[in-house]
């Protein structure tokens, strides 16, 4: 039996990587999934890519389009039952070189749309005793030298998905944060403006990736489950434990060139 037969499931952030394999995922469990994103066009392919599926063009820097996005949802579909917050993109940079542009675009697309996003989608989640859950990061429970504006990011939206747990007990609406390590996704071809460049490369560890088929499958389970935390990727859980009880080490494993290196591919050069 396909556990969300009948399900209304939003995708926020849905046209790419994990956001597009955790739409695949809930429409092979029965939802309807409804695809949200900025780019119209990806976002109309993929919906015609999977059956069932929907698209509602959204930008979650702007709180009128999330708004809009809920309701012509539920006038289109009778409801919503799930809403996956998963839009956000990396800032790269030391706190040193960072302008507040920087680290208002980084918090408002990261943390900003990600409460927006659960504060239009709570009442329409409520009607139905749904599933609310926010895409965070293993980077939640660590630092990284010149991804400061990227981690404190995710350490908001775990601050923010621990708060909205607690408010929303026995209200029969779930929260539930979901924490990647290395996910094959477009992330590290978007620059510090939010563009895409299909030819930057990944300099991610590779041999760390899981693919994001595989990392939907682990999230699509832990929303239908309405688990309150779930940390995944065994190297995603080790830096988790690290970064949590250990931090001098994590500092001494971080404090690399490398990541100098890494970070500079997002700058944007005058």
């Amino acid at each position: 039996m396909k556990r969300l037969e009948g399900k209304i499931a939003w995708v926020v952030g849905g046209t790419s990587g994990i956001g597009e394999a955790c739409a695949r995922r809930l429409a092979e469990e029965g939802a309807t999934a409804v695809i949200s994103g900025r780019r119209r066009d990806r976002l109309e392919a993929l919906a015609a890519s999977i059956p069932g599926a929907d698209a509602e063009p959204c930008d979650v820097t702007d709180e009128a389009s999330i708004a809009g996005a809920v309701e012509a949802i539920a006038s289109r579909h009778g409801g919503l039952d799930l809403a996956l917050a998963n839009a956000g993109f990396t800032v790269g940079g030391a706190v040193a070189e960072l302008s507040g542009d920087d680290w208002r675009r980084q918090l408002d697309t990261n943390v900003v749309g990600a409460a927006l996003t659960a504060r239009h989608a709570l009442p329409r989640l409520r009607e139905r005793r749904g599933r609310l859950a926010l895409t965070g990061s293993v980077a939640a429970f660590m630092p990284a030298p010149y991804f400061a504006a990227y981690h404190a990011s995710k350490h908001a939206l775990r601050a923010l998905g621990l708060t909205l747990a607690a408010e929303l007990e026995g209200s029969g609406v779930s929260c539930t944060l979901l924490h990647p390590g290395f996910v094959a996704s477009e992330i590290n071809q978007v620059d510090n403006l939010g563009r895409r460049d299909p030819a930057r490369e990944d300099v991610r560890p590779q041999l760390l990736m899981w693919s994001a088929e595989r990392a939907a499958k682990v999230m699509v389970n832990a929303m239908i489950a309405r688990r309150r935390e779930v940390v995944f990727t065994g190297h995603g859980k080790l830096a988790a434990f690290v970064g949590q009880h250990a931090p001098r080490l994590m500092q001494a494993i971080l404090g690399s060139s490398a990541m100098r290196g890494q970070a500079a591919s997002f700058r944007v050069e005058d």
